[in-house]
């Protein structure tokens, strides 16, 4: 019987000896092969988390709150238009002029401590991106940057706000495809529960160093797009200038208001349960895919896999 067993074992293990690598090969192909879809997936969800905290923080500011987090925006557009700041290359490592995140700017428009001064909607490529203060790497792995010492994203005359994104990146979408972005398009900032939209008016390619055309312009009111580009090559920046225009009209009919709230009132219960269900699915389907996105970094990592 023990003879049995033990050659039973090794057949088990001369099967495991053959199929073990080719099994590691699989692995690590499924790895790199999902990799990008499920990172992208994660970080989409963080995205509109953040944007949900920074609409909800907004709407409980009452007129004093919100007025003193604006007036200190312009406060600051004011003095930095008067002054001699000048702005450095977005992705250039170590350019932030405060490191250490003590000085006013991190804590102007800064409503719920988290570094979130609004977000950027460009309808054209079904984006919508958190703002951040800064242009760290942890930032800009995560969202838009606002590149410190260009104008505060509250607009008015004399502004030029910059703000960056990655492009290109497997683990998340951010600016990869604002080259598809033409003269004449339109893209909005949402900040303190405001809408301020920009029409693309100028759209260059430069090197990294020249920094000229994010220059504020006396009087105009400008906002400046930059990621890297060509794709994959990233030796020079992509700005995409927008110039302030009036919001287009929205059509939210006191009609269509009221077919909304009669139809919230006439939800069954079952529909509530079936929503309350959803939205527990949803949060199991993204613990498994974050487990799933950290489990195939530390396999890539361990092979020497780059993603």
């Amino acid at each position: 019987m023990k003879e049995k067993t033990r050659k039973k074992l090794k057949r088990i293990l001369r099967r495991a000896a053959v199929l073990g690598p080719f099994l590691l090969i699989v692995l690590i192909g499924l790895n790199v092969l999902l990799y990008p879809q499920m990172s992208n997936y994660i970080n989409v969800k963080n995205q509109t988390r953040a944007i949900d905290t920074y609409v909800n923080t907004v709407s409980t500011l009452n007129y004093q709150d919100y007025n003193s987090f604006l007036q200190a925006a312009r406060a600051y557009n004011t003095r930095l238009a008067a002054g001699s700041a000048t702005v450095k290359d977005a992705f250039a490592a170590g350019q932030e002029n405060d490191a250490d995140h003590t000085g006013d700017y991190w804590s102007l428009l800064n409503v719920d401590n988290d570094g979130v001064m609004g977000y950027v909607e460009i309808d054209k490529i079904n984006v919508q991106l958190p703002i951040y203060h800064g242009t760290g790497d942890e930032v800009l792995s995560a969202g838009v940057g606002h590149l410190q010492g260009s104008s505060l994203p509250v607009g008015g005359a004399g502004t030029h706000a910059v703000l960056s994104a990655h492009t290109g990146m497997p683990s998340a979408k951010l600016f990869t495809d604002i080259d598809q972005l033409q003269i004449g398009d339109t893209f909005a900032l949402k900040i303190l529960g405001d809408t301020l939209t920009y029409q693309v008016d100028q759209i260059l390619t430069v090197l990294p160093s020249d920094v000229d055309a994010l220059s504020i312009v006396p009087g105009e009111d400008h906002v400046t797009l930059v990621t890297c580009t060509p794709y994959g090559i990233n030796t020079h920046r992509l700005l995409v200038r927008g110039t302030r225009i009036p919001n287009p009209v929205e059509d939210y009919s006191e009609t269509t208001i009221s077919q909304n709230s009669e139809t919230q009132k006439k939800q069954t219960g079952l529909q509530k349960f079936g929503h309350k269900l959803l939205i527990g699915f949803s949060g199991a389907f993204e613990a498994t895919i974050t487990l799933f996105v950290h489990v195939s970094e530390h396999v890539m990592d361990l092979f020497g896999v780059e993603y």
